[in-house]
């Protein structure tokens, strides 16, 4: 298939736009496809995303700030007002000097301001696996700590039904 736009190239990129409600399928070979993002990013870049889910955006003069918004990273100098406008965080010591505006914001994106991450679905039951053995091996520690020695035997058992389970590939 070729490119919509250049009509030269193969097409390796498709992209769905909706606009107004009106539905178009783009094909794009990956030159046209990258001055097709540059031109999305241009009007409607990550900054102004964020600043619409903030209660004010980059529109909203300095002046016009609260102190605790007015403050600034004490690693690399940016202002909470500067992340608003960029969308983007100067450091990492930013993460911490903004917490509390930062809390809010991930809240409104994410649901939650804790990262747990993701876990390929293939791997949970891995996951599982490898903290029920950590969990059974301190029991067993406490089991023998304690001369509880017949159900540390029987816990020794689990524990190494457990471990050839791990050890054998999917």
């Amino acid at each position: 298939m070729k490119c919509d736009i250049c009509g030269v190239n193969e097409a390796t990129v498709h992209l769905t736009e909706v606009i107004n409600d009106k539905v178009t399928k783009l094909h794009l070979c990956e030159k046209c496809a990258k001055v097709k993002s540059e031109e999305m990013q241009s009007h409607f870049g990550l900054g102004d995303l964020l600043s619409g889910l903030m209660d004010f955006g980059p529109a909203v003069s300095t002046g016009q700030l609260s102190g605790d918004v007015k403050t600034k990273c004490p690693e690399c100098g940016l202002t909470y007002y500067d992340f608003q406008k960029t969308g983007k965080l100067g450091c990492g010591k930013c993460y911490e000097t903004f917490s509390g505006e930062l809390g809010e914001l991930l809240r409104k994106i994410n649901g939650s301001d804790k990262h747990v991450g993701k876990m390929p679905f293939k791997g949970e039951g891995a996951l599982k696996d490898q903290q029920d053995l950590q969990r059974l091996k301190n029991e067993l520690n406490t089991l023998v700590a304690n001369e509880e020695f017949e159900k540390a035997a029987l816990l020794r058992d689990r524990i190494s039904e457990l471990q050839k389970k791990l050890e054998k590939p999917e």
